[in-house]
């Protein structure tokens, strides 16, 4: 990318994921000169309960922008774009100090919370300030969870922030968000595009406590001396606001225009669409939230996608992916009549059900691993595709979905969706996912790009593409009926487990 003064400029974009920080550096809008990933562990202190510790972040932050820095002239890099995990609950006291470990996007602990926010408050009045619903994994419910559970704590915070936020106050000492990643806390007003005032008021904070608010592409900060000598960035290097993850990651597929839809396939699973103008789903199936372009998405949630996969191949079988993928190839679509519900640490979009669990439905003697691990597959493919069956309700329609994510390893995984969605599936060329739009954003932000639709237009669009095969298609149009089903008539023992396990 070029400056006005005809220089070749980079850029760098940092995601902060669930496993670890995703660094790219890039000089052409989707082509990734040099990347690294620093990981870092997650904590589950008690059943239901997710935490990381910041200073993680930030430590493998500086590990990552080092190794980066080592074969890239510091003085080329025009802006740094940010991207990252959202709706984490961040607190500090009064001199920046980190105050209790981060509450994160698939915690479950604030069940009560929430049944506090949607029934008393009232899912209509949250609908009108934010746009969306109460879910445990959204941060107002884990604010009110520590004002009750640990008042100790909530009495000393002076700032709540966001995960990647805390990354850019780490490099720049200033305090500052996205629209995007802001849309996710249920303290925002997602058709204002600023904080909504009503509910700090029932959380019992107040605006001073949170971050600025910007686009994605604007510039927030800058470098500052600390970081400079902590990571070797020049000071004074423009940060972008920049996004959360899967606005991002939109942004890094070229997925910005309405008609088009984006699967991000992690650690959880996301089914994004732009929109040209702010709506809701009535009955708050959808996430209603803000965009990285100016405008607005609707987005559906399941929280344990390639978590799915990682933990029956990883966990259950130590066993290397590339045998048992190889052995669900062998089964047919519709994997026998075998059923997974990849509810592992619950569910959000359609459920709502920080009680769901996984399950498999149908086993017989007759079925094999290589029928299970396809089950897996398709488990999540079919919860993905319950967000697109609330889409179609609401006339959403697609003519291609894009995929992004580590699922993408697999072109069985692939083909599934492309069955299953009856739809041409592509994938993307890079394998930088939100780091990648995060550069983006910086580079439009910082003017080597007029719009984010001039930098989409220059990007390398030479993914994989998949096309539906129709036989598979109706196996599985006959089977999704039933696994909706499945859910429903489990639904209150999931809740019946939950308590006697609590007693126990």
């Amino acid at each position: 990318m070029k400056s006005k003064e005809g220089v070749v400029m980079g850029y760098l974009g940092i995601d902060l994921g669930t496993s670890g920080v995703k660094i790219v550096y890039m000089e052409e809008p989707g082509k990734i000169e040099k990347q690294v990933t620093k990981e870092y562990p997650i904590y589950h202190p008690h059943p239901g309960w997710s935490e990381q510790h910041p200073m993680d972040w930030w430590e493998a932050t500086i590990a990552g922008i080092q190794e980066i820095l080592k074969d890239v002239d510091t003085s080329d890099i025009a802006g740094i774009g940010l991207s990252g995990q959202m709706h984490g609950m961040v607190a500090l006291d009064k001199n920046g100090e980190v105050l209790t470990p981060a509450i994160l996007w698939n915690d479950q602990r604030t069940h009560e919370e929430c049944l506090y926010l949607n029934n008393e408050v009232g899912r209509e009045f949250l609908t009108k300030h934010t746009g969306n619903m109460a879910l445990t994994g959204f941060t107002a419910p884990k604010i009110l969870w520590l004002k009750k559970n640990q008042p100790e704590i909530f009495d000393q915070v002076r700032y709540f922030m966001l995960p990647k936020d805390f990354i850019g106050y780490k490099l720049t000492g200033e305090l500052f968000t996205d629209v995007s990643d802001a849309s996710g806390t249920l303290y925002f007003n997602v058709e204002k595009r600023t904080w909504s005032q009503e509910i700090l008021d029932i959380i019992g904070i107040n605006e001073a406590m949170l971050p600025k608010v910007f686009e994605s592409y604007e510039v927030a900060a800058k470098i500052n001396e600390s970081a400079s000598t902590q990571t070797g960035l020049p000071v004074g290097v423009q940060v972008i606001a920049g996004g959360g993850d899967n606005a991002a990651g939109a942004v890094g597929s070229g997925i910005i225009h309405e008609g088009t839809a984006l699967i991000s396939l992690g650690t959880s699973g996301v089914v994004f669409s732009p929109q040209r103008t702010y709506s809701v789903d009535e009955n708050n199936r959808l996430h209603s939230f803000c965009d990285a372009t100016g405008k607005w998405h609707v987005m559906g949630v399941m929280l344990s996608a390639a978590a799915s996969l990682k933990w029956w191949i990883e966990d259950i079988h130590h066993g290397d992916y590339d045998q048992l993928l190889q052995e669900a190839e062998a089964s047919p679509a519709g994997s026998n009549g075998l059923y997974f519900l990849p509810y592992l640490s619950g569910e959000r979009t359609p459920h709502n059900d920080p009680f769901a669990r996984g399950s498999f439905i149908g086993l017989s003697p007759t079925h094999t691993r290589g029928d299970m691990t396809r089950a897996v597959l398709e488990g999540v493919a079919f919860a993905l595709n319950d967000s697109f069956a609330i889409s179609k309700d609401l006339n959403l329609t697609f003519e291609q979905v894009s995929i992004i994510g580590g699922g993408t390893k697999s072109s069985l995984w692939m083909q599934i969706f492309a069955d299953m969605l009856q739809t041409t599936v592509v994938t993307s060329s890079n394998s930088g996912g939100p780091a990648v739009g995060a550069a983006i954003l910086a580079a439009v932000g910082t003017g080597a790009y007029q719009s984010l639709e001039e930098a989409c237009t220059k990007m390398d669009e030479n993914g994989k593409v998949f096309e539906p095969n129709v036989s598979n298609g109706e196996v599985y149009a006959k089977m999704f009926p039933v696994f909706q089903k499945v859910y429903s008539a489990l639904k209150d023992t999931f809740g019946a487990i939950y308590q006697v396990n609590e007693s126990l």
